[in-house]
């Protein structure tokens, strides 16, 4: 079954309507028009499923009810070219994506995030942490350093970030693609990437560039419904700070997510 959204008739919504409607929600007339009715029942049951609540009934709601085989959304990865990405990042050099940009489309692909908005997502991510697309760690400036302190001293009492006190703030500092920060991510991920390593013993290892983009991935992972439903809405800024926390970069992040979305073909 084909993505089903408003404005479609065909024996396909009729189905649909007569899933939404024996999963509690009520289409109105079960008649194979996908009108504002059928809209808010599905709006309604992906509410209700944890799903992205955009009122299209794609692979992975039809999936929930009953109706697809499989929650594989359209795979924009073989989109995603060392020329694309180049034209995201203008002042990067060349050479940086052709080393890179392998590892993050493979780690990508390994979390299911193949589709359009999270690649778009993922790579705006890194032009705001790292014009470079090279993992870096963070540097010392007065969000993370006191005026008469030690660097990253700022940090190492942030028990939000997990820190427990000197030299956390330094050890725990930002790194990586989506500048992983504090003891807690650290201890988190560690153990979720593909070999799994001890992060909080080796926190450096966070700058390796496969570990780097796997990160980036399972930290966008987490965050997908509310990072598709901010971009949904065109909420940038929310989009950003479900990655930083804030809104740092936001300039070049935008910059990056338009210039990608121009670039990117979209699919159904």
């Amino acid at each position: 079954m084909d993505v089903l959204k408003v404005g479609m008739t065909s024996d396909d919504v009729k189905l649909l309507q007569q899933a939404v409607k024996e999963h509690g929600f009520d289409p109105g007339s079960v008649d194979g028009s996908f009108g504002p009715g059928t809209e808010a029942a599905v709006i309604a049951f992906q509410k209700s499923s944890g799903l992205l609540a955009d009122g299209i009934a794609g692979p992975r709601t039809l999936l929930a009810l009953g109706l697809g085989e499989s929650d594989h959304l359209p795979d924009a990865l073989s989109f995603v070219t060392v020329q694309v990405v180049s034209g995201m990042f203008p002042m990067t050099p060349i050479g940086n994506i052709k080393q890179n940009l392998p590892s993050v489309l493979m780690a990508l692909d390994a979390q299911g995030l193949q589709d359009r908005s999270m690649a778009l997502m993922a790579l705006a991510t890194i032009r705001a942490e790292t014009e470079s697309f090279m993992p870096i760690a963070e540097g010392a400036s007065r969000f993370n350093t006191s005026p008469n302190g030690h660097p990253f001293d700022l940090y190492d009492n942030r028990k939000d970030l997990g820190n427990i006190g000197s030299p956390d703030g330094d050890s725990y500092k930002g790194r990586g693609f989506v500048q992983l920060t504090g003891r807690a991510n650290y201890q988190h991920y560690g153990p979720r990437l593909n070999k799994p390593a001890d992060l909080e013993a080796q926190p450096n290892l966070a700058s390796d560039p496969t570990i780097a983009s796997e990160l980036l991935a399972l930290f966008i992972g987490e965050r997908e419904i509310q990072i598709k439903d901010a971009l949904m809405h065109g909420n940038m800024k929310e989009a950003r700070r479900l990655v930083n926390g804030g809104s740092n970069g936001l300039d070049r992040f935008t910059d990056a997510f338009q210039r990608g979305d121009a670039l990117i073909p979209k699919q159904m």
